[in-house]
């Protein structure tokens, strides 16, 4: 079992969040994050996902309410330095984030910012790249010309650089084919093993049913459902309620069998037993 394992990476508090139209964006919201949880955040498009992400990460400055990540308080003035040492977050789309004329200068900037050492820099930048998959030849290349995977990589690897504890992906696999979408996923698992809180925004069940170790599920501004994901998943009634459905060989599962002891099939290797 992973160390410190019982110690809340990220407290929210009775959050509030109003967009300045009047939009109450977020209500009542209320959880705590583990460390070293994989955590998938879900819902219908519309229902305060990534608004709350970016909340968190005090891109977006809560209403009422409050956030603490590691222990720093979002909403403090002045906590900027501390807060990107902590929390991390990846666009989308990368593009959003990518704005260097070159891959090195990209990696390098936010630490630039909080004002580290030439020689800390090129170490961090080295090693980020390398734990993402960028490679030393492409530090000359300009980001945006690059594959969508890559440049997505690159993203990654300027957060990594900051060695966040918790790393907030926003789609990860949108835009991506299957194999690109496997190996995004598959690298976000690895670094969760390496001791990163890892949340990703997405509607990919299949991708939450195979990844994630815990699910929210978000309905009109507020935390729907939070649980483990064969509890999620096999509760195909609220989870309609709540405009998600479940995986594809979940919804399988459920057909075949009315009786309701296999509603919380989430491989084919299960469903494979229930034939």
């Amino acid at each position: 079992m992973m160390e410190n394992e019982n110690v809340n990476v990220i407290e929210v508090k009775n959050l509030k969040f109003v967009y300045n139209d009047g939009t109450v964006a977020l209500e009542n919201i209320n959880f705590d994050i583990k460390k070293g949880q994989f955590i998938a955040l879900i819902g219908q498009n519309g229902c305060g996902k990534t608004t709350l992400s970016k909340c968190l990460n005090g891109i977006l400055k809560l209403t009422l309410g409050s956030i603490k990540v590691n222990g720093i308080n979002v909403t403090k003035k002045g906590i900027i330095k501390d807060l990107v040492r902590n929390i991390g977050y990846v666009f989308q789309n990368p593009d959003h984030q990518l704005f260097n004329s070159k891959v090195y200068d990209e990696i390098a900037y936010a630490l630039h910012n909080i004002g580290l050492a030439d020689d800390e820099i090129d170490m961090r930048v080295k090693a980020a790249a390398q734990i993402a998959g960028v490679s030393e030849k492409i530090f000359d290349e300009q980001p945006c010309m690059l594959v969508k995977g890559l440049r997505q990589r690159v993203a990654i690897a300027s957060i990594l650089s900051l060695k966040p504890q918790v790393i907030i992906v926003d789609e990860p696999t949108t835009g991506q084919d299957h194999r690109q979408s496997i190996e995004i996923m598959k690298f976000l698992k690895k670094l969760n093993e390496q001791g990163h809180t890892i949340i990703i925004i997405t509607h990919e069940m299949d991708i939450v049913a195979q990844y994630a170790q815990r699910i929210l599920v978000m309905k009109k501004g507020a935390i729907y459902m939070d649980d483990t994901p064969r509890e999620i998943f096999s509760q195909p009634e609220k989870l309609k309620e709540g405009f998600v459905k479940p995986p594809l060989v979940t919804r399988l599962a459920q057909l075949l069998d009315s009786s309701g002891n296999h509603n919380d099939v989430l491989n084919i290797e299960e469903l494979k037993e229930l034939l």
